[in-house]
């Protein structure tokens, strides 16, 4: 079996923005003073004149982005996920979501595994935030390769989009392929129970799907990595088959994916949901996979909610 590579899915957004500063002339990157750990060093050594070191002024990012939409450029505007969304909420409503503006905002360290950074950097609404604003897509990869091609990807999209990544090393398990817009992919099939996973977590989900076969629990695992807009004919076949479902994000249980599903489950199909996530707390300074494990969004804690939602299921 060949070994799986961790890799951090940040990279994974600077191989991506690199390539395409090399295929569109018009892509330019806009950065607040985090140029490294972004990793958009790559794409400043090759086009220094495309490259904007805005420094501490997220607002002002977000405004200058939208402003140079006018003159045909397609900006990817780069910072951690809390200064990305929290402290510019109003710039991106007013003057990219409103006007629709081609901004791509991408937004680094998010969730709780940023880690050591502490509960002020490790935003856990954000998704909640921008998939409220209308016209935005949202977009959250699970792996290097994925953020990749999702970076490739949205530059070909005219519209604002959130495309969200993380800090930690984590494997690299996808294919390198093009990446859809729109699309979930179906990482294996089962007939007990529907594991809808995004970013971190769906790493998590195919290994706790391994851990359910122990108990012959057969589990359909689906990487959700858009999330607006939603996959609805993927997400509906799997649970008119399997009639219930665990949903796994690193995200506040509150406004993530996992509300996003089951509102479309209640309309089109109800079955019981159970949910994996941050349960409306704030998070803390720790190890990443540490915090995973305490605040119960780690590959046991979806192991114990298919458990439960099956039990619900058979009542």
């Amino acid at each position: 079996m060949k070994k799986i590579e961790l890799k951090d899915t940040r990279s994974g957004f600077g191989a991506g923005l690199l390539e395409v500063g090399k295929i569109n002339k018009n892509v330019v990157a806009l950065c607040a003073d985090l140029t490294g750990s972004l990793k958009m060093d790559a794409f400043e050594k090759k086009f220094p004149k495309r490259f904007f070191q805005i420094g501490i002024a997220e607002a002002n990012m977000m405004g200058i982005a939208a402003g140079m939409t006018i003159g045909g450029k397609i900006p990817f505007t780069g910072t951690f996920a809390n200064f990305s969304t929290g402290r510019v909420y109003d710039q991106i409503r007013q003057s990219i979501a409103y006007s629709a503006k081609n901004v791509k905002i991408c937004a680094s360290h998010a969730g709780i595994t940023l880690g050591e950074d502490g509960a002020t950097h490790q935003i856990l609404e954000d998704i909640g935030l921008m998939k409220m604003l209308p016209g935005m897509v949202v977009i959250n990869p699970c792996d290097y390769n994925q953020t990749k091609n999702a970076t490739i990807a949205i530059s070909k999209y005219f519209g604002p989009v959130y495309l969200r990544f993380g800090r930690p090393k984590v494997p690299n398990f996808t294919k390198d392929e093009e990446f859809v817009i729109g699309k979930g992919i179906q990482l294996s099939k089962g007939l007990d129970v529907s594991i809808f996973a995004t970013g971190h977590l769906v790493w998590e989900a195919l290994e706790a799907s391994k851990k359910l076969n122990e108990y012959n629990i057969s589990c359909d695992v689906i990487n959700i990595t858009t999330i607006k807009p939603l996959d609805n004919d993927l997400i509906l076949k799997s649970v008119k088959k399997t009639k219930c479902a665990v949903v796994a994000e690193e995200h506040q249980i509150l406004g993530g994916l996992g509300c996003s599903i089951a509102q479309l489950t209640s309309q089109k199909f109800p079955i019981p949901i159970n949910f994996v996530g941050i349960n409306d707390s704030f998070g803390e300074s720790g190890n990443p996979m540490e915090l995973m494990k305490k605040y119960k969004i780690d590959k046991n804690s979806i192991v114990s909610a298919v458990k439960k939602v099956i039990k619900k299921k058979a009542n």
